[in-house]
C-alpha cells in the first residue's frame, strides 16, 4: 500500500512542479538571477518531499505553491518598478573598461582574476588587450565588447548589402510529410514529389529531414 502512495505522491509532485514551472516561465540556468536560482533549488527540494510525504503531502504541495506565487509576483515587481529590479537582481559591474581591471568591482562581483580568465575564454577572448569594456552581469555572465580593430568585420563595414535570409521550414521530418507546414508555405505533395525526384530520391520516406527556405528544398 505504501508503494502505491510512493507512486501517487511522486505523479503529484511531478505534475505540480510542472504547472509551476510553466507559471514561472522558461529560462535557461546562465539566465536565471538570484531570487530565480533560490526559488528554483527550493521548489525542487520540497517537490521531492512531496514525493515521499506520505501522511500529509498537502503541506509540501501549498509550500510549492506559496514559493510559485512569490515568484511570480516578484518576476512582475522588477519587471514594472525598476528600483526594486535593481535591489532585487543587482546592477552590472563594469570588471575592465579601456584596458583597465577594476580591482574593487571584481571583489564586488565576488570572482578573483582566474575566474574572470575563465569567463573571458568562454566567450571567446584569450587576450586581454583586444577588450574594450568587460561588464559582469546580475545573472552571473560576462559580457565582452572587443576593441574595434579585434571585432569580426560586418558587411557594413564594406559598404555590403547582403541578401535577405529566412528562416527554413521544415516539410519531411523522419520520413514523414508535414502536410500543415506545406500548405502554409503554399506547396502541395506534386510539386514536393517532383523535387525530390530531381534530389534522387523516390519518395519522402528516403529521407529524413527535409527543410524549404528561399525557394529551395534541401534534404538529410
Amino acid at each position: 500500500m505504501d508503494y502505491i502512495k510512493i507512486v501517487l505522491t511522486s505523479l503529484l509532485s511531478v505534475a505540480a512542479l510542472f504547472i509551476i514551472a510553466k507559471i514561472m516561465g522558461h529560462k535557461q540556468m546562465s539566465q536565471l538571477d538570484f531570487f530565480d536560482y533560490i526559488a528554483g533549488i527550493t521548489i525542487g527540494s520540497i517537490a521531492a518531499e512531496l514525493a515521499t510525504e506520505l501522511e500529509s503531502p498537502v503541506k509540501p504541495l501549498i509550500a510549492m505553491v506559496v514559493y510559485g506565487v512569490i515568484t511570480v509576483i516578484l518576476t512582475t515587481v522588477t519587471s514594472k518598478l525598476p528600483k526594486m529590479r535593481k535591489i532585487i537582481n543587482g546592477t552590472p559591474t563594469i570588471i575592465m573598461n579601456n584596458g583597465k581591471i577594476y580591482r574593487k568591482n571584481m571583489k564586488k562581483a565576488k570572482i578573483d582574476l582566474s575566474e574572470f580568465m575563465v569567463m573571458c575564454r568562454q566567450e571567446g577572448c584569450f587576450n586581454l588587450s583586444d577588450i574594450q569594456t568587460a561588464i559582469f552581469e546580475y545573472n552571473g555572465r560576462l559580457t565582452i565588447l572587443p576593441k574595434s580593430t579585434k571585432r569580426p568585420i560586418n558587411p557594413e563595414d564594406m559598404n555590403l548589402v547582403p541578401k535577405t535570409q529566412h528562416i527554413g521550414t521544415e516539410v519531411i521530418m523522419d520520413g514523414r510529410i508535414l502536410h500543415g507546414n506545406l500548405k502554409r508555405l503554399g506547396l502541395d505533395i506534386s510539386w514536393l514529389n517532383k523535387e525530390l525526384k530531381c534530389l534522387g530520391y523516390k519518395n519522402a520516406k528516403d529521407v529524413f529531414l527535409g527543410i524549404y527556405n528561399d525557394n529551395n528544398l534541401t534534404v538529410f
